[in-house]
């Protein structure tokens, strides 16, 4: 404000002395020589307008006025028996007065607008900011929201593995089982302790997956390698694999054993579906890799499409619910996404894409 205060002033000087200094020149000049005096007047014009567009039209009447008192007398002292060329002076002493005055208007009017698009602005930003505020609290209570669900899905299937584990310890406590009873107790014990500890690492790794270590990967390695571990698992063998690689495809930058593990899931996932035959397919195309798991089995029903990368959501009986939303959490990581394109009595194809290049950190 003080820094405003004193341009003003700044201005206001240097207007006045321009006004005097013009005058002086006017009252200093050889009488005869209307050259002179007829280029000072067209001067005048520049205090006047300057007035008008720095102080408004206040400013133009005020400097007109100021140059009016400080010349009229000199012009009728001087020229008043020179009738053409008295009100030809007047009449640009009029007109630089009222070109200040237009002037000072426009002035004023572009200010007003100034002012009001800077209220819009620090309304708009005062928006903003509440509109951020609200955003980050629906980001807050959809993760409390998110937080809650998880718990509570987390827990449900905790409860099934502890209910078998619980009856079968009591009965070995008992001690009422014969042989044959407490061996299938202790099966119990084991396969739904098994179950929990799948269970917990599942949803460790989706609350808190490992941070991806990036480097140049040949994804025909990587797809060879989960053909190969999901060959050699039990009842596999049956399966029929097939791969189509393009040979330009290049290599990509990613975590090789996080890709490793999102393709086996997903080949998993299609070998369980049924149909005998999984293919798997790698391109690339506008900078992006793509690697699609296809199985032969009957797809997903359309109410169930929308749900298959929600936590702890399964269709399986053994199932944690978890693979596929590790998996796409692991493909957000890498900047990428986990698509799905689902045909109903035909099969399920779910495809991963991934940049070929990491973006540079922001």
């Amino acid at each position: 404000m003080l820094e405003r205060l004193r341009a003003s002033r700044w201005r206001e000087t240097l207007l006045t002395l321009g006004i005097l200094l013009l005058a002086a020149a006017h009252w200093l000049a050889p009488r005869a020589g209307k050259l002179y005096h007829n280029i000072i007047y067209h001067l005048d014009f520049i205090p006047i307008v300057a007035a008008g567009m720095l102080f408004g039209w206040r400013g133009g009447v005020l400097a007109g006025l100021s140059v009016a008192a400080l010349q009229i007398p000199l012009i009728w002292m001087v020229w008043r028996n020179d009738a053409a060329y008295l009100t030809d002076q007047l009449g640009e002493m009029a007109v630089d007065g009222m070109a200040g005055v237009a002037v000072g208007l426009l002035a004023d009017r572009s200010r007003r607008q100034r002012a009001n698009l800077e209220a819009t602005k620090q309304e708009l930003e005062k928006v903003n900011t509440e509109l951020q505020q609200n955003i980050e609290q629906l980001r807050r209570a959809e993760r409390m929201y998110a937080v809650a669900q998880l718990s509570a899905s987390l827990a449900h299937e905790i409860r099934n593995p502890l209910a078998g584990i619980s009856g079968a310890a009591g009965i070995l406590k008992r001690g009422q089982a014969g042989a044959e009873n407490m061996r299938e107790c202790l099966e119990i014990i084991e396969r739904e302790s098994q179950r929990l500890k799948k269970l917990l690492t599942s949803f460790l790794e989706f609350a808190r997956p490992r941070v991806p270590r990036f480097q140049p990967t040949d994804l025909s390695a990587v797809i060879d390698s989960v053909i190969a571990l999901a060959c050699h698992s039990p009842g596999n063998a049956a399966v029929r694999f097939r791969r189509e690689i393009e040979e330009t495809l290049p290599e990509v930058e990613c975590d090789s054993e996080q890709l490793k593990q999102v393709l086996l899931n997903l080949v998993i996932n299609a070998i369980q579906a049924g149909g005998g035959a999984v293919e798997m397919r790698a391109f690339a195309r506008d900078g992006a890799a793509y690697v699609s798991v296809r199985d032969h089995g009957g797809g997903i029903p359309p109410e169930h499409q929308e749900r298959i990368f929600e936590p702890f959501f399964t269709t399986k009986e053994n199932g944690t619910g978890l693979g596929l939303a590790v998996a796409s959490k692991i493909v957000e990581q890498h900047g990428g996404e986990l698509l799905s394109e689902n045909q109903p009595g035909r099969g399920l194809t779910m495809t991963v894409k991934l940049p070929i290049r990491r973006s540079p950190p922001q």
